[in-house]
């Protein structure tokens, strides 16, 4: 799943990214980008976030923990 989410940023942010990649440290993590991003993951993991979720969501790690979230429920 991990990997998922990294070719998902990837694409979206038209760039390399790394493990720790977050909103501080990849410049191309805009609010427009943002929402791609959450786009791109509720369609490729068939979920739903809720607006608090997505306002969390500024790194993998936390993306991950959401996603997993949403598929134990």
């Amino acid at each position: 799943m991990r990997q998922q989410i990294k070719d998902i940023l990837s694409l979206t942010l038209r760039s390399e990214i790394a493990d720790d990649c977050s909103q501080r440290n990849c410049h191309n993590w805009d609010s427009l980008n943002h929402l791609n991003i959450v786009i791109a993951l509720e369609e490729t993991f068939d979920i739903s976030f809720e607006p608090e979720e997505i306002a969390e969501m500024t790194d993998i790690d936390t993306i991950e923990f959401f996603i997993l979230k949403k598929r134990q429920a």
